[in-house]
């Protein structure tokens, strides 16, 4: 029971002490002074090389993956890489080979065919050149033989002549057949050989080399997979890159809203949540005109905004997460007040100066540019005032100030005009 008291006790003494500083509080103030204005907003990015060298599957290849080398390895120029077993290729290869084997094998039996050939009609022309001699000799005593037996010879030595002429025909013709006939197997083995010289070509340039010295790193998919052994890549595909690590730009995705406000040429400050101490400093490069949805069927999109990093304390590594602080609007000097201390009233800007008793002054002012947080005033207040972060009960306003308008000068014509309009 003491206990309970007690509790109650403390707990009364607690409110009441509580009320009475409440009471007490107050009303926050802020010092109208000279600092710099700056509208900014801040939005992540990632870094990114602004050279990369990309090594990909060559053009027309489709296979499989056997060797690559580990993420984020050094790597020197000539180094192999990547390693891609393409079996259509190598089947092509292969088959060429055995193609070219037996088209020499033809060749050289087609040569050893053609040549027994013309060695049997050339002994068959030789053949003939004895008989037409003996039977040119045979001719010399026709006059001794009877007319009947005289024809029958005449007969024979023309048809020596005519086989002597038909043989010589056939050995000029065989000629031509043979060179037609070695030409052609000469122009597939040239075929064949053409083939196996662009397999060759095309099985070398599976093997992927390092253009340059660097870190390499694997590239990814569409899913955001990176590529390793046993994938299947193909045409011009991107299976590596080396990014050229002295260079780097940001890439940031911002929402419609931070995009309308970003200009090119902005001044873009970089922090890094991994390298605390290292900062960096750039500017907007380009802006997309388009936006992509942030995911299927979403009317909400993402813009690709893309900022130089022209120095830096130490140059980061690619894929590092960058915080981005881009500068609006930055002025020097200038009368800036918290955006909490102005108020709205019949579509008035006014503050509410603190008096010396306490009191409180309403004055318009005249604002220039603005941020969320902040605001240049160009009239109506001055250097050292103190104006209220809170909006002060009316019966503390003792005063009111509005910033008169100019007045306008009437001309001879507009009083001449005035004074038509009275009369009429």
């Amino acid at each position: 029971m003491k206990y309970y008291t007690l509790l109650r006790n403390i707990s009364i003494l607690i409110l009441f002490v509580s009320c009475q500083t409440h009471e007490n509080k107050e009303t926050p103030t802020y010092t109208v002074k000279h600092s710099d204005f700056e509208d900014y907003l801040t939005i992540d990015g990632t870094v990114e090389p602004v050279q990369t060298i990309s090594i990909g599957c060559p053009r027309e290849a489709d296979g499989i993956i056997t060797f690559i080398v580990d993420d984020g390895s050094y790597v020197n120029e000539g180094d192999v890489v990547c390693i891609i077993e393409d079996k259509e290729v190598q089947k092509r290869y292969n088959e060429s080979l055995i193609n070219l084997e037996t088209a020499k094998a033809g060749l050289n039996r087609n040569k050893a065919d053609l040549d027994l050939q013309y060695a049997l009609l050339e002994a068959q022309v030789k053949n003939n050149a004895a008989e037409t001699d003996i039977a040119n000799l045979d001719s010399l005593q026709l006059q001794y033989l009877s007319p009947i037996q005289r024809k029958i010879k005449n007969l024979e030595l023309e048809t020596v002549a005519i086989e002597k002429h038909k043989l010589e025909k056939k050995l000029k013709s065989l000629a031509i057949i043979n060179q037609s006939e070695l030409r052609k197997s000469e122009f597939e083995i040239q075929r064949i050989t053409n083939d196996i010289r662009n397999s060759k070509e095309q099985l070398d340039g599976l093997i992927l080399k390092s253009a340059r010295k660097g870190i390499i790193y694997r590239a990814k998919y569409y899913t955001g997979n990176k590529v390793k052994v046993g994938d299947n890549v193909w045409n011009n595909m991107p299976v590596l890159s080396i990014p050229d690590l002295t260079k780097m730009k940001v890439k940031i995705y911002a929402s419609e809203g931070n995009y309308k406000r970003m200009n090119i040429n902005d001044v873009v400050e970089f922090g890094f949540d991994a390298m605390p101490r290292n900062k960096a400093w750039g500017k907007i490069l380009t802006k997309s005109p388009v936006g992509q949805p942030i995911k299927e069927n979403s009317k909400i999109k993402s813009f690709e905004i893309e900022a130089s990093m022209d120095s830096s304390i130490v140059v980061p590594g690619p894929g590092l997460s960058a915080n981005c602080r881009v500068i609006i609007k930055r002025i020097k000097k200038a009368l800036v007040i918290p955006q909490i201390a102005i108020f709205d009233k019949d579509s008035m800007k006014v503050v509410y100066i603190l008096k010396s008793n306490k009191n409180y002054e309403l004055r318009q002012v005249i604002t220039g540019v603005t941020s969320p947080k902040s605001a240049v005033i160009i009239s109506g207040i001055r250097l050292n005032e103190k104006i209220s972060l809170l909006e002060p009960k009316s019966s503390l306003i003792d005063k009111r100030t509005l910033i008169a308008k100019p007045v306008k000068k009437v001309t001879k014509k507009a009083k001449l005009k005035q004074q038509l309009i009275r009369e009429t």
